[in-house]
């Protein structure tokens, strides 16, 4: 592929110009990666965050469907939340923290059981 992008154009390669795309290759790989463990950083908070809210919430005994109903949002977000497939704003986190009768950090760290 890299000798297809240099030799496309019909000039001879030089070895400036292969410096160059060697380094617009390795930078895009670098962004790539970064990109990578982006997506992977948000997906852990997600989920340990929903896994926090699923196992508060049956400590506290109550249906997905009643904290909804106490935390004032639609039942079906609360499920989507504990299966980390919506990204919570800070609002939502209150409210269920405020539901669950939990501080907000209880709902972000690893320290709860089954």
């Amino acid at each position: 592929m890299l000798q297809y992008i240099i030799l496309s154009g019909g000039a001879k390669p030089t070895p400036y110009m292969l410096t160059i795309v060697c380094s617009i290759y390795l930078m895009l790989n670098i962004a790539l990666c970064i990109l990578k463990l982006a997506v992977i950083s948000d997906s852990d908070i997600l989920k340990k965050f929903g896994e926090n809210v699923r196992k508060l919430r049956k400590a506290h005994n109550i249906s997905q469907e009643e904290l909804a109903y106490q935390a004032d949002l639609h039942r079906t977000y609360i499920g989507m939340i504990e299966r980390a497939e919506k990204n919570i704003t800070l609002l939502n986190i209150e409210k269920i923290a405020n539901a669950l009768d939990v501080d907000i950090r209880d709902l972000l760290t690893e320290t709860h059981g089954k």
